[in-house]
């Protein structure tokens, strides 16, 4: 399984420049973070275990990095509700389902609620019980080998310890058990 991080945000462009949230929230790719997300993408095309399949969480920063490297791979994409970021940035608040479904009718959001991002004071522990549970379903995937996953800064780093930049590739196997101390 692979877990990429969605490219470059509207959100990340301004906090790296500034230090602040800049209060955008479901904020869209930057250019840059689409050329990110093209180059990954070019390199999934070579990767030992072809990719089959996209899961992405329903923010639009993941969407839209799941439709260039679904698109540069000619696979489906399905929305994976616990991949979400954990919730604590205003880019954290979501949009609801109904106008996600409006944006990209060939995409199945029928299965999250209307409201689905939890508030911005999401726990640690909360993040943590995400991981778990998605964890447990990846690893009873039978083609888990050929997946990708678009996700975000703190579910990647609370799931694998590892703190993935734009567009990062991470690798993850989830028949292993997670090193629950590196996130100590």
């Amino acid at each position: 399984m692979i877990l990429i991080r969605h490219g470059q945000s509207e959100f990340n462009a301004h906090q790296e420049r500034t230090g602040r949230d800049p209060g955008i929230p479901d904020p869209k790719l930057t250019d840059l973070g689409r050329r990110q997300v093209a180059m990954s993408a070019e390199k999934l095309k070579s990767h030992a275990h072809p990719i089959r399949r996209v899961l992405a969480s329903p923010y639009t920063r993941a969407i839209e990095t799941a439709e260039i490297v679904a698109r540069t791979l000619g696979v489906p994409i399905e929305i994976e509700h616990s991949v979400h970021e954990h919730a604590h940035y205003h880019c954290d608040i979501g949009t609801a389902r109904s106008l996600l479904q409006e944006r990209w009718p060939a995409l199945g959001f029928d299965h999250i609620d209307e409201i689905w991002w939890p508030n911005l004071d999401e726990t640690r522990e909360q993040v943590e019980a995400r991981c778990q549970t998605f964890h447990a379903r990846a690893a009873a995937f039978t083609d888990w080998q050929h997946v990708a996953v678009v996700s975000h800064w703190g579910f990647i780093l609370q799931l694998t310890g590892h703190s993935a930049a734009n567009a990062e590739l991470v690798p993850f196997d989830p028949t292993r058990a997670r090193n629950l101390r590196a996130r100590a």
